[in-house]
């Protein structure tokens, strides 16, 4: 059976760049897909490589059902496409960048999911924030503020757990492990 890898964490812990350690490293042939997500926010060249939707757009995808996931938080709509399902069902393993708030969501719809919490202490994912740039003072606290609350409220059976508060690397190798060890046990 192919897994449902779920990644989570605060904005600004890295999950983009640990999804993109593992698109670059990941041996040619291995049963593995990463989805990308549907956002309602502009391409920004340093941000996550995503598919920009208009509300309107993403609305009209919603309600045609082109969504397996989808979920609004900070003013914006996130989506994953219905065809995880078609590569979970070919035998992929599919890689999601997902959410904590919608995990409940996400395990009901997908009971065997995988949750990967990326975590970084919390004053390097302050840094991290205010250098993106994107959000004002306020809104990066409140943000640590959730990211704080989140965490502890997290709970489930699979989770399983990524400290990125070094290189890039060494969280990489993490998660590059994580996926190829689950995805070559269901192909075995």
């Amino acid at each position: 059976m192919a897994e449902l890898f779920y990644i989570i964490g605060a904005s600004g812990v890295g999950k983009d760049s640990l999804i993109n350690y593992l698109r670059q490293h990941l041996l040619p042939g291995a049963p593995v897909a990463i989805a990308h997500r549907y956002i309602t926010r502009p391409i920004d060249a340093n941000g996550e490589n995503h598919i920009e939707l208009s509300e309107t757009e993403f609305a009209n995808r919603m309600y045609w059902g082109c969504f397996a996931l989808e979920w609004y938080s900070h003013k914006t709509w996130y989506g994953i496409g219905v065809e995880i399902d078609q590569w979970l069902s070919c035998g992929l393993s599919v890689v999601v960048n997902g959410s904590r708030a919608y995990l409940d969501e996400a395990t009901h719809l997908y009971p065997d999911i995988i949750p990967v919490l990326i975590k970084s202490d919390y004053d390097q994912l302050r840094q991290r924030l205010i250098k993106r740039g994107r959000e004002s003072a306020e809104q990066i606290e409140h943000r640590l503020e959730t990211a704080r609350l989140l965490d502890q409220q997290l709970q489930h059976p699979q989770l399983q757990q990524i400290n990125n508060n070094g290189p890039i690397e060494l969280a990489g190798e993490q998660l590059l492990k994580l996926v190829q060890r689950e995805a070559s046990r269901t192909c075995a």
